[in-house]
């Protein structure tokens, strides 16, 4: 069997349940961009307050991921609960959860 680089390449936008979850000291939060563009993930907490900008760049298409240690924008700890992370990449805007244990 061969596979090709396209066949390999994802062909939507997908944003993954964050692992693990609940989470203690890392969470992965894996997505998929099915071409070249800005991606933004944010971390917010329940009140809807921006926790952490956990990334805002120029990404080629394919399977990403990126790692969240429960620090804030300061570089403290946050409080152990329920937080929310999205993605924006174009058009794509895709919100899940996440638990932080202590």
């Amino acid at each position: 069997v061969e596979l090709k680089e396209e066949d390999m390449e994802p062909d939507q936008f997908t944003l993954y349940p964050a692992f693990p979850n609940p989470f203690n000291p890392v969470t992965t939060l894996r997505y998929n961009l099915p071409e070249d563009g800005m991606v933004n993930i944010t971390i917010y907490d329940m009140m809807g307050r921006i926790v952490k900008n956990l990334l805002n760049d120029q990404q080629t298409r394919g399977y990403r991921s990126v790692k969240w240690d429960a620090t804030d924008d300061t570089g403290g700890r946050v409080s152990s609960g329920l937080y929310l992370y999205t993605i924006q990449a174009g058009q794509f805007n895709q919100t899940k959860k996440v638990v932080f244990l202590k």
